[in-house]
C-alpha cells in the first residue's frame, strides 16, 4: 500500500537495507537533565515509546520529575545502525523511538503508560497526523515480561476509554525490545536546541484510566 508516494509496508529480510556494525556517536550528556544518555550496562530501569516524530516525544518525556534520561533512536526494524534517511526510506523496518531511563521510586511505569497513550493516537496506523510512513507507527518496546504484562494492561484499558468515545481500535504494537540504535547527534533533545522547531504529537482528547 502506498500514500503520498509513501510505502505503509514494512520489509522484509530480503529487501531490508544492509545498514552498518558501526554505532552512532552521541553527546555524552543530556541537554536538559544533564544525565548521560548512555548508561554501562543499561543497569536502569528504561522503556522505549514510539509515538510518531520522536521529536516531541522525547520533550513530553524529559519534562517529568523521575525520568532520568532519554534519548531518540530506531527499533523494532531490521537494519542495523541505520541513518535517519534510511529510516525515512521505509526500508530498514524501524520506528522513530525515544528511550526512557525513569526511577519507579519517583514514578510508576503506570503514569509513564498513561502519557504515552494521551499524547498521540495510537489508533493511527502507518502514521501520526500528516507524518506518513512506517516509522511514524505507535509502538511500545518493554525491557521485561512484567513491564509488558503492565503495557498490555495499560492497552486494554484505553482500549475500552476509546470504544465509549466511538474511536477505532489501537494499532500500537507492544512487545519485548530487541534491538535499539541511537539516532544522529542533532535529533537528540532536539526541541531544547531549536524551541521553535516541528513537534507534531497529537493525542485523541480521550484520558487513559490505569
Amino acid at each position: 500500500m502506498m500514500i503520498f508516494g509513501k510505502s505503509l509496508e514494512l520489509p522484509t529480510k530480503e529487501n531490508a537495507l544492509p545498514g552498518r556494525s558501526e554505532s552512532m556517536d552521541v553527546p555524552k550528556a543530556h541537554a536538559v537533565l544533564g544525565s548521560p544518555l548512555v548508561f554501562p550496562n543499561d543497569t536502569r530501569r528504561q522503556i522505549w515509546f514510539a509515538m510518531g516524530c520522536f521529536w516531541g516525544a522525547e520533550r513530553l518525556f524529559w519534562q517529568i520529575p523521575g525520568v532520568i534520561s532519554t534519548s531518540v533512536g530506531y527499533a523494532g526494524g531490521l537494519t542495523p545502525n541505520p541513518t535517519y534517511k534510511e529510516v525515512c526510506s521505509g526500508q530498514t523496518g524501524h520506528t522513530e523511538v525515544v528511550k526512557v531511563y525513569f526511577d519507579p521510586k519517583k514514578v510508576s511505569l503506570e503514569s509513564l503508560l498513561k502519557v504515552f497513550w494521551e499524547k498521540h493516537d495510537p489508533t493511527a496506523g502507518m502514521r501520526q497526523g500528516n507524518d506518513v510512513g512506517t516509522q511514524y507507527r505507535s509502538a511500545i518496546f518493554c525491557e521485561d515480561q512484567n513491564m509488558l504484562d503492565t503495557a498490555h494492561k495499560s492497552k486494554s484499558a484505553f482500549q475500552k476509554a476509546l470504544n465509549a468515545s466511538n474511536m477505532s481500535a489501537i494499532t500500537t504494537t507492544v512487545e519485548i525490545g530487541k534491538d535499539f540504535f541511537y539516532a544522529e547527534e542533532y535529533h537528540q533533545q532536539y526541541l531544547a536546541k531549536n524551541p521553535n522547531g516541528y513537534c507534531g504529537i497529537r493525542g485523541t482528547g480521550v484520558e487513559c484510566q490505569i
